[in-house]
């Protein structure tokens, strides 16, 4: 195995993920479940190579594909992808697969289109606490872009119900009470997972470091937008933040996911900073 069959993989990948786009937008205007059903099919096949273009990078290189922003990337949409699944089977909210297959899709984009740079092995870039932060941070931000993706679901449909003219969406889109169940499972599942990820990470970086917090700035930002999401929960819970308001909330958070994702390394630095060269 090579890093030559890797990327042939990986090209396969972004094909499918594109394709499986096509199909779900051709579902969300001619409503067809076929083209769903075909999507849903290519997407999931799509995370199935994903997963072995991964398998054989770790094994020609004997690290994890998480060294650069190229690779950073490409774990964020597969951890995207799987998140998708999992909800798509709990709710079977069809539509949002429209919106998953579009940021997976402008996500591989930018992995093909990023050089993939050439990275050392780093001996810290491993075991259980690292792992375990990697995969913890990561389907936990998924699960909060998917919590993004219900949130603009449910601004587009309640439009269409306060206006006389419903518009293209109304009659493509579920009940509000629907898309705002799945957005609070999607907000409360990310926010957990991210929790987790944070505490792991903390003791990650006191086995590296000697210390759990260093006030790096991914640490800064991390913190807080962990505080955002947790304001927002709190809201919900106790000051009837639900529909709008916390649609807009999971929006405004996932916002502030991709700076602290991308933007903070870039501009800021830090600890985390080689993964976004």
């Amino acid at each position: 195995m090579n890093l030559q069959a890797a990327d042939m993989v990986l090209q396969i990948t972004t094909v499918l993920y594109f394709t499986s786009m096509i199909g779900y937008l051709l579902f969300l205007f001619n409503q067809k479940s076929t083209y769903q059903r075909s999507a849903l099919y290519l997407i999931s096949t799509a995370i199935g190579f994903h997963f072995v273009s991964m398998v054989i990078y770790t094994i020609a290189t004997q690290h994890v594909p998480i060294q650069n922003l190229s690779q950073s990337l490409s774990v964020a949409a597969f951890s995207l992808g799987c998140m998708f699944l999992f909800f798509q089977y709990k709710f079977d909210l069809k539509i949002l697969g429209v919106f998953a297959s579009i940021l997976l899709s402008g996500i591989m984009l930018a992995v093909l289109l990023i050089p993939d740079a050439p990275v050392e092995k780093n001996a810290v870039l491993k075991g259980f606490w690292f792992y375990s932060h990697i995969i913890m941070v990561f389907t936990g931000e998924a699960a909060l872009a998917l919590a993004c993706g219900a949130g603009i679901l449910y601004l587009l449909q309640e439009k269409g119900i306060k206006t006389k003219n419903p518009g293209f969406f109304f009659k493509r889109l579920p009940s509000l009470d629907l898309l705002d169940n799945v957005g609070y499972t999607c907000l409360t599942t990310g926010f957990a997972l991210l929790t987790i990820g944070l505490a792991t990470g903390f003791i990650y970086a006191k086995t590296i470091w000697g210390r759990f917090w260093s006030w790096d700035p991914k640490e800064v930002f991390s913190v807080g937008t962990w505080v955002v999401y947790a304001a927002l929960l709190h809201l919900r819970l106790y000051s009837g933040w639900r529909g709008r308001k916390s649609a807009i909330m999971t929006i405004v958070g996932f916002l502030i996911i991709i700076f602290t994702f991308i933007g903070v390394n870039i501009l800021l630095g830090g600890h985390h900073q080689p993964f976004t060269k």
